[in-house]
């Protein structure tokens, strides 16, 4: 398996790829392939990564801007992040997030927030941090990761991209 920046013939397959990842999703909004493409279409892919194996793509992982109120620019938020239902529990998305984050830190990020699974995420380093607020999610579920700098404070927005999950 390979670890490679998206190409720009990769869409159709990344969205495909997505959409049988999240199909059974207990926590799912039924548009993260559309958000993917949204942030596409804004250039607001920051990094984009897909997992590779025998020519086919088994994983992806999107790193977008986000703003923080208290923060200054250079924070991105993890997400998507997908994988193949036959390819899941192999390593593929620690692989993905450890290769998205080593990108960050090569662009000089300040850092990464994520909204996902405390328990999973804290092995990359994420913690919650009740300074940072995302709408009314309870704190253990999004997290933060300072990459540089320190770790800011405030209200967390995501790419205006996102709103697509809102719109559909």
């Amino acid at each position: 398996m390979r670890i490679r920046a998206e190409k720009p013939d990769d869409s159709a397959a990344i969205s495909a790829l997505i959409c049988a990842a999240f199909e059974h999703a207990p926590h799912r909004s039924g548009t993260e392939a559309a958000i993917v493409a949204a942030l596409r279409h804004a250039q607001a892919l920051t990094v984009s990564l897909v997992a590779e194996l025998n020519h086919e793509l088994v994983g992806h992982v999107a790193f977008s801007p986000v703003t923080i109120s208290d923060a200054k620019a250079g924070w991105f938020g993890l997400g998507p992040l997908a994988v193949h239902p036959d390819c899941q529990r192999q390593g593929i998305a620690a692989r993905l997030v450890k290769a998205g984050l080593q990108e960050l830190v090569a662009i000089e990020a300040g850092g990464c927030v994520v909204l996902g699974d405390p328990d999973y995420y804290s092995r990359f380093g994420f913690v919650a941090d009740a300074g940072l607020r995302y709408g009314d999610v309870p704190v253990q579920y999004f997290q933060r990761l300072v990459l540089a700098g320190k770790a800011p404070s405030g209200s967390v927005a995501y790419h205006s991209s996102f709103d697509v999950a809102a719109t559909s």
